[in-house]
């Protein structure tokens, strides 16, 4: 269960970095890259205070990583800007 929690933290914490990259529309990719990794610490960081488990935490905040990219891109792709 708690890692099921990490996960739907974890995705939140995503949602949360679209709106600061939708605010920061104009920056520069290398403020973006810091934005993300930023986000990635905390996500990570969370996941590690709920699972408690380093190698775990890395496989579910990929796992979330990759639940956000892929809805991201479908996103993107049925509602292109």
């Amino acid at each position: 269960m708690n890692k099921y929690i990490a996960l739907i933290l974890q995705l939140m914490i995503w949602s949360g970095f679209t709106l600061a990259e939708w605010l920061s529309g104009g920056d520069r990719l290398f403020f973006k890259v810091i934005l993300f990794g930023v986000f990635f610490y905390l996500a990570f960081m969370l996941g590690r205070i709920i699972v408690k488990s380093n190698k775990i935490t890395f496989v579910i905040t990929a796992m979330s990583l990759s639940a956000y990219l892929a809805l991201h891109l479908l996103l993107q792709f049925i509602f292109p800007a």
